[in-house]
């Protein structure tokens, strides 16, 4: 997928509504999870990335902080994000629990 061509999200839209769904591409542009849910609001928001496994089966949830990613809304509105974690880096990471 073409990121340049995509808006960046500014810092108020980066909230639990618009986040919540997004999916989350690695920096070699794979799919890596999708953001499960969001904590607080705009450049302080962290939000927890549930990381492989199939339909929300065997997947592990990970809390990242939402300035570390490049939120964006391609041609449809739809909105995703770039990290520059692979799904493995995440995987590593300290497993989110609420």
């Amino acid at each position: 997928m073409d990121h340049s061509t995509h808006i960046p999200l500014n810092e108020s839209e980066l909230t639990e509504a618009a986040l919540t769904g997004a999916t989350i591409y690695g920096p070699g542009d794979e799919r890596i999870g999708h953001v499960s849910h969001v904590h607080g609001v705009g450049s302080e928001a962290v939000v927890v990335i549930d990381v492989g496994g199939f339909l929300g089966i065997g997947s592990k949830p990970v809390a990242v902080p939402a300035r570390e990613l490049d939120f964006m809304r391609d041609g449809s509105n739809s909105v995703h994000a770039v990290s520059r974690w692979t799904k493995d880096e995440l995987k590593q990471m300290p497993e989110h629990r609420d």
